[in-house]
């Protein structure tokens, strides 16, 4: 995500760097850079207009420190306004008694409102401890009911049993009787989308406002419209009173110019970011956090909190054990490379490090992600007993793990000679951990 925005960046910090001090002329400069970097990255004009403003005042009405470059301290003013572009702290989503709380989901057609409404129900139970019901109010659309039953299975939540061509109103009044009923906390209504924002569209959602009162209304937004999305939020938040904002699809734009855009029109804070189809790709949206990522800084804080999530706290200690221990095998292995997979794409995880950018221009994402898979299938094709000990995998054996993984046996052979080099290594990192009296950081 962002990356044409970070590159941009890069670009107008690098001309800076090395630079006695700030002048007139090198933040005139500056400034045009970042205003023509904003806007190819389809950030709203006047959100630009504001955001270069206030740049060009912060950098020539301060002087530069004397423990900082002009770069950082450029980097630094760019930073900031960015984090208050996009809300300047972290809107905390957890609605709060008395129960049911309804919160409405609403957007256009095509933004990812079901799957969003599903990824808030796995939220709302994985994180937040409630029990959601979800509600399939969106009567129009083919195949939506039997879509938010599905993802609702993978979600672990109760769905209401909609039938197609019951008015939305209705259903939403039935799902919050039966709500109560089950002692469900929290109701995530999927209501109808349109094309564009439309009048007809409108009065059906006031209805349902009016007939449930929700507790907030969330507007969901494809990140990948660009300036659209200014028309869109401003569309909603006039008629709907809007709460907050999910940007989806975040993972497949490269420009940024929704997130940049949306809540400096709405004043609302952007509450998630979908960054994938599965059901766990949805993040809590840290302005400054997204703001370190465009400024090609990194994101060490969500990279922790998402292996955090991958680990589990007794299987990293244990591995933690094996590897003191000289006992770590390919079937450990193979449990490490599952966990490292589930924390999201290689190239996401790269972008988080800082400095770690330079890497990734040097690498394919999609080679080393297919890499990743040719050797999770060699490991799979071992039986339990040779990932225990590979000190067994003799010629026979890997021809035989070859054709079981469709690989080749120079593949496998290679794969054990990076399993040994890594094993070695770990064991270095151990005796180092050990003597210094920490923690090895699995």
């Amino acid at each position: 995500m962002f990356e044409t925005l970070t590159e941009k960046f890069e670009q107008t910090i690098r001309k800076i760097r090395g630079l006695g001090r700030i002048t007139e002329k090198n933040v005139e400069e500056a400034v045009r850079e970042v205003r023509l970097a904003l806007l190819d990255a389809d950030v709203h004009f006047h959100v630009v207009k504001d955001f270069v403003e206030r740049v060009r005042e912060k950098a020539l009405g301060q002087e530069v420190l004397r423990s900082l470059t002009p770069e950082q301290q450029f980097v630094k003013i760019v930073h900031d306004e960015l984090r208050r572009v996009m809300g300047e702290s972290v809107g905390t989503f957890d609605p709060e008694p008395p129960w049911p709380a309804v919160v409405m989901v609403v957007g256009l057609h095509g933004s990812g409102k079901t799957t969003t409404v599903a990824k808030l129900g796995r939220y709302l139970k994985e994180e937040r401890k409630r029990q959601p019901y979800l509600v399939p109010a969106d009567v129009y659309r083919p195949a939506a009911i039997d879509q938010l039953v599905q993802l609702g299975v993978q979600a672990g939540c109760a769905v209401h049993p909609t039938r197609p061509g019951q008015d939305p109103v209705a259903i939403a009044r039935a799902a919050l009787v039966a709500a109560k009923e089950r002692d469900h906390d929290v109701v995530l209504l999927d209501t109808a989308g349109r094309l564009h924002v439309d009048e007809e569209l409108m009065q059906e959602l006031e209805r349902i406002r009016e007939a449930v009162t929700p507790r907030k209304i969330l507007l969901v937004v494809d990140a990948m419209v660009g300036q659209d999305a200014v028309n869109v939020a401003k569309g909603f938040h006039e008629r709907l009173g809007i709460d907050g904002v999910v940007l989806t699809k975040l993972d497949g734009d490269a420009r940024g110019g929704a997130a940049l855009s949306v809540h400096a029109v709405t004043g609302r804070p952007i509450y998630f970011a979908g960054t994938g189809e599965k059901i766990d790709a949805l993040e809590p949206f840290h302005p400054d956090r997204m703001a370190s990522r465009i400024l090609g800084m990194g994101d060490v804080l969500t990279l922790v909190e998402r292996a955090q999530r991958a680990y589990d706290r007794e299987k990293a200690e244990e591995l933690e054990r094996k590897l003191r221990r000289k006992e770590f095998t390919i079937e450990d292995f193979r449990e490490h490379l599952r966990a490292v997979r589930k924390m999201g794409p290689l190239s996401e995880l790269l972008a988080m490090v800082p400095g770690a950018r330079k890497v990734l221009r040097q690498i394919d994402p999609e080679r080393a992600e297919s890499e990743l898979r040719k050797v999770e299938a060699i490991v799979n094709s071992m039986t339990r007993e040779e990932r225990r000990d590979h000190t067994i995998l003799n010629g026979s054996r890997r021809r035989r793990i070859a054709m079981g993984s469709g690989t080749t046996v120079a593949d496998v052979n290679r794969f054990l000679k990076q399993y040994l080099e890594m094993r070695k290594m770990m064991k270095k990192m151990s005796k180092l951990a050990g003597r210094q009296g920490s923690r090895l950081p699995v």
